[in-house]
């Protein structure tokens, strides 16, 4: 099988000026946005469909990605939310026999413009001590002068609010509506795994739109409050905090994960900050400090919330930290039925290690 765009060159500009020839692979043509990297091996698809990557140039960290094609079902959102993918080796030819297409097939469907044949460990080293930054790949214009004018155009992460651009229209439903557990979803780019581990532990979900008020939230007469995932700067999400702090107010259960740690962080004054380069894979090391087990997680954020902050409130206890960089990985709010983890327990792609936290919401609501 011979890959479409085999003699068709690309190019990656970074917004520092370097630059990366490679060959395209996908949709021949040009796109933008804040790169960064992924050191999972395995999982690609759902990774591509993670709508908290929406506005980011994704580095594929393992040499070989598209080596076992893609399948309809193995996806977190209805489409591919990243901008872009880097690789060393993107594959088109793949060996599953349960596949549905090729990587390359699914990359010019969903419209992805990627790049190919990138020495991706040097990228990853340049990113790692530069820091994250806007990049552009181009397969359909080879001037790099004209590329750092386009790329000068697009707007920083810092300060960007992306949460609602990715979030359902329309509210919908999932699970028994005979349950007595009714969790409401605030959906800031949620990934479908996260809501199937909420129904398969017997909870009745509404997913609501990212600006949904309190009063509508409590129309569906929920015991239980998520506020889910979700790409950009949770700084500037004021409506988000309103919210989080009016269900907070309530006293009911409230479970936050990744831009949803954020958001509770900042209901109770805890400021965020963009981080260097942030964290994406499938292999972070976080500690449980409430029962001193550590845990392998699978992480996706760029922004984090102040550890100085965090440790001099008197209304939040530290639950999780990184092994990593002692970054804070978990919170709980004295007093109230609410906490959150900066990671992902669903863990799709990943190990399940986290996904006790779940539970725990559940028995949360059940005893409340």
């Amino acid at each position: 099988m011979t890959p479409t765009n085999v003699s068709q060159q690309a190019i990656l500009v970074l917004q520092d000026g370097t630059v990366f020839y490679g060959k395209s692979f996908g949709k021949v043509g040009t796109t933008t946005g804040e790169i960064c990297f992924n050191t999972g091996m395995t999982g690609y698809q759902e990774v591509f469909t993670d709508p908290s990557y929406y506005g980011q140039v994704l580095i594929m960290n393992n040499v070989h990605i598209g080596n076992y094609g893609v399948k309809d079902v193995d996806v977190e959102s209805d489409s591919v939310k990243v901008k872009g993918v880097i690789g060393r080796n993107l594959e088109e030819q793949y060996s599953r026999f349960m596949a549905d297409n090729s990587l390359q097939k699914y990359f010019e469907d969903q419209q992805v413009v990627a790049i190919d044949d990138v020495d991706t460990r040097a990228l990853v080293a340049h990113v790692r001590r530069e820091g994250a930054m806007n990049c552009i790949i181009s397969s359909d214009n080879m001037d790099v002068e004209k590329l750092k004018a386009e790329l000068a155009k697009v707007p920083s992460m810092g300060g960007l609010e992306l949460a609602s651009v990715v979030s359902t229209k329309e509210s919908y439903y999932l699970g028994n509506p005979d349950s007595n557990i009714r969790v409401a979803v605030l959906d800031f780019g949620v990934k479908k795994n996260i809501l199937n581990c909420l129904v398969e532990r017997g909870a009745y979900v509404k997913v609501h739109n990212a600006k949904t008020s309190f009063e509508e939230l409590q129309e569906f007469k929920p015991n239980g409050y998520f506020i889910s995932n979700g790409p950009g700067d949770p700084e500037p999400m004021d409506y988000a905090v309103k919210t989080v702090k009016q269900i907070l107010a309530a006293e009911k259960p409230l479970f936050g994960i990744c831009l949803g740690h954020q958001l509770l962080a900042l209901a109770n004054d805890i400021p965020t900050f963009k981080m260097h380069h942030g964290h994406r894979g499938l292999n972070h090391p976080v500690k449980n400090l409430i029962n001193g087990k550590s845990e392998i997680t699978t992480q996706n954020h760029g922004f984090g919330v102040n550890p100085d902050a965090v440790r001099a409130s008197n209304a939040v206890e530290i639950t999780h930290l990184n092994l990593n960089d002692d970054s804070i990985e978990g919170i709980r709010i004295k007093g109230k039925p609410a906490f959150s983890v900066q990671y992902h327990p669903e863990a799709t792609p990943g190990p399940h290690d986290s996904r006790y936290l779940f539970d725990d919401f559940i028995s949360m609501i059940n005893v409340n």
